[in-house]
């Protein structure tokens, strides 16, 4: 339980607090990978592991923050994809780094819709990404999953904050998520994402596609969050349709059904959504 003062910090003081905390993982990711562990198959590739990872903000938080350690001390070129995490970490060092977290709590409905959000996300980043042949989309992919450290940080060391700003806007005394952040903890929660990535020493990259620079990568990352985010409040949200017809203005080369593809919703509400487009009766004011 957090104490009073604490409610009382700004972004600067919950840096301080958070930095050097130790990071846990999924408990799903620790069972996989002591059970993959266990068996010494094939199936320890690095692919594989890279698909943990990505199911896994946590864990990629953890693993992106070792390799730039080694970083700092060989010079080697910055890490930005899971892949790149894992072939730096090895086998090893990413079973001893998952046996030797402690695990988040997989009770917490809030903590749990915020990591789905994000892991959705980083899917749609990937595939929107892979759309276009200048671009990594791996690096999309890790930026959309540590798109919102701020909060899953607060989710596991102090989940009195995020817990009230939902609160707020349950209650309906804020109608927008920043703004229920902004009543609750006198910052938005994306502002202490920045702050730490930066704490951190995080690759410039991943920092600048989160941040939202106005370029086609970061604007195919911001989309895929939002997106998420849609997703995550209603597999049928009425803001999809939006979603897509946005997408599409920064991947102008692909059809509108190839884009929507990527979404985990239904077939019938991608053939609604594409209905939609075809008639021109998109709403582009989101709720």
């Amino acid at each position: 339980m957090i104490s009073s003062y604490q409610w009382h910090w700004g972004v600067e003081q919950w840096v301080a607090f958070l930095k050097d905390k130790e990071v846990p993982v999924i408990p799903r990711s620790k069972q996989v990978i002591q059970e993959i562990e266990i068996a010494r198959d094939d199936r320890l590739s690095p692919k594989t592991l890279a698909e943990i990872v990505l199911n896994d903000p946590y864990l990629a938080l953890k693993l992106l923050r070792r390799a730039e350690d080694r970083r700092s001390h060989h010079l080697s070129q910055e890490t930005t994809t899971a892949l790149g995490a894992v072939l730096q970490a090895g086998v090893d060092g990413i079973v001893s780094t998952v046996s030797q977290s402690d695990v988040c709590t997989d009770s917490n409905p809030g903590l749990n819709d915020c990591e789905a959000r994000v892991v959705i996300a980083a899917k749609i980043a990937r595939k929107w990404g892979s759309l276009r042949t200048d671009m990594s989309a791996d690096e999309l992919a890790m930026a959309a999953l540590l798109s919102e450290t701020g909060e899953l940080i607060l989710w596991h060391f102090a989940p009195e904050v995020p817990q009230k700003a939902l609160d707020e806007l349950n209650s309906g005394r804020a109608f927008r998520t920043l703004q229920a952040q902004q009543k609750a903890a006198g910052f938005q929660f994306r502002q202490l994402t920045l702050a730490l990535t930066e704490a951190w020493e995080l690759p410039r990259l991943i920092t600048q596609l989160i941040k939202g620079s106005d370029n086609p990568r970061a604007n195919i990352t911001r989309l895929a969050m939002d997106t998420a985010r849609h997703i995550t409040a209603h597999p049928e949200n009425p803001a999809i349709p939006a979603d897509i017809v946005n997408i599409k203005g920064q991947l102008p080369g692909i059809s509108h059904r190839n884009l929507i593809s990527a979404l985990p919703i239904s077939d019938e509400y991608k053939e609604t959504v594409l209905q939609l487009i075809a008639e021109d009766k998109v709403t582009m004011d989101r709720p």
